[in-house]
């Protein structure tokens, strides 16, 4: 028999079928429940005399013994989630709960030539992903920054076991199998140490692993093939909680060119705090979010993310429940159109979420760049009557009225220093300037080549 692709998903097994793990412990599989990536999920039992019910705390996650994911999920529960160590995290951190799935079990087992590796984890109930599509992939505010803080809660554990997990998302957030208020991060199939017993790993790029993670979400340093990071992580956080507040990113558009995302990403990151601002929908600021955001900018490949900051940043003042109602807003168009860049995309007065004063969010982070509140507010000011519909009309003033027409930019890359991105705009201005204006454009509207009015 030929050998299975080590990339496959596995043969399913039999309804009934039992599994020993590494402790001698009998496991019965049931229905198959889901699939991810590489593996199958199904219902199980430790009453291998009945039918697996429907209502079962467990299940066994399932892949061909050549994958990697799930051996990677393994070592990371073996090194740093066993149950004794979350419960005295819980403890010493005065939680009522860590989102880190119960591991129960693993093992391998065989099955008609096939060889199979195997772990048994508490079931959950629905994930965000789904939730999200319900509702236009957007929540509300308070939910979202509550969702933050959990995942705060969580990396800090996982970062202080010297791991990071490196694909935060929404269907790797999973909602309690009894309690819906409890939110579990899961899939720590891409889960790396970063640090191994005390010493961290250099800032290194590798152009052959770059992009790794999950395009839309992935960081900075995993686009240019750096190993995960504590940064990367909370970075990784900030993209989604940007996504789930306007239903969209800026990049969603380019998702299947990596580097155009990579490139909208660093756009994004060199322009906070204004590039995440203008993407408010619905009223609904992100100014938390551009507060994070600048807070990682912040951060040193090796540094150490000051988790309470984070917790503070993402506050509402009160600890809310989770709601996952379908947000004010969701049905409507909530982004006109998604900015090609995030700075230079249109904006509304309504849809740029600027706060009329600084949010405590925004107090907790060092900005270095001040805001021209002015420069801002003449932007959205009421239209020239000579742009108006209609041929444009002289203004009084000394200038000649440069065409309308909009100029050819080219394509922005990506570079580790843009200082030199202003001087290259205004070299191209004082070049247009140079140029001599068509005579058709001298006076009174504008004439066609035969010299007729030129139709509008």
């Amino acid at each position: 028999m030929n050998a299975p692709k080590k990339r496959g998903l596995p043969k399913p097994l039999p309804d009934g079928f039992t599994l020993t793990d590494t402790v001698k412990k009998k496991w019965r599989l049931g229905k198959i429940l889901g699939q991810g990536g590489f593996g199958l999920i199904y219902y199980a039992s430790n009453n291998i005399a009945s039918p697996v019910s429907a209502d079962t705390d467990f299940v066994v996650k399932v892949e061909y013994l050549e994958n990697g994911p799930l051996f990677s999920e393994l070592s990371f529960y073996m090194r740093a989630a066993k149950p004794e160590s979350i419960q005295k995290w819980i403890r010493s951190r005065k939680l009522d709960h860590l989102g880190i799935p119960k591991y129960w079990g693993s093992g391998q087992a065989e099955y008609n030539g096939l060889r199979y590796r195997f772990m048994v984890m508490e079931r959950l109930g629905t994930d965000l992903q789904k939730i999200s599509e319900r509702n236009g992939g957007r929540f509300k505010k308070a939910t979202v920054l509550r969702v933050g803080q959990i995942l705060v809660e969580i990396l800090e554990y996982i970062h202080e076991n010297e791991y990071v997990h490196a694909d935060i998302k929404a269907s790797n957030l999973m909602l309690s199998h009894r309690n819906p208020q409890e939110l579990y991060l899961v899939d720590y199939g891409l889960a790396r140490r970063y640090s191994i017993d005390g010493v961290q790993k250099d800032y290194k790029e590798n152009p052959k692993k770059g992009h790794n993670g999950t395009i839309e979400y992935t960081s900075l340093d995993a686009h240019k093939g750096v190993a995960p990071s504590r940064r990367g992580d909370i970075q990784i956080l900030g993209f989604c909680l940007l996504h789930w507040l306007c239903g969209s990113l800026p990049w969603d558009n380019d998702l299947k060119n990596p580097v155009k995302v990579m490139e909208a990403k660093a756009i994004l990151m060199d322009k906070l705090p204004e590039s995440v601002q203008q993407l408010s929908v619905s009223g609904v600021s992100t100014a938390e979010v551009a507060a994070l955001l600048l807070y990682v900018r912040s951060l040193g490949f090796q540094d150490k993310p000051d988790y309470q900051r984070l917790k503070q940043i993402l506050s509402t003042g009160a600890k809310e429940k989770l709601d996952f109602s379908v947000p004010h807003g969701v049905g409507e168009k909530s982004m006109s159109k998604v900015p090609d860049t995030p700075i230079r995309g249109k904006r509304t007065a309504k849809g740029r979420g600027f706060p009329k004063a600084k949010t405590a969010a925004m107090e907790l982070v060092d900005d270095e760049e001040e805001d021209d509140d002015e420069e801002e507010e003449n932007k959205f000011k009421q239209v020239s009557s000579c742009n108006r519909r209609g041929p444009p009309t002289p203004q009084k003033s000394d200038r000649v009225q440069r065409s309308l027409r909009p100029r050819a930019t080219a394509v922005r890359t990506y570079k580790e220093d843009d200082s030199c991105d202003d001087d290259d705009e205004e070299e191209e201005e004082e070049e247009a300037k140079s140029k001599p204006i068509d005579a058709r454009y001298l006076r009174g509207p504008p004439q066609g080549k035969r010299g007729r009015p030129k139709k509008l």
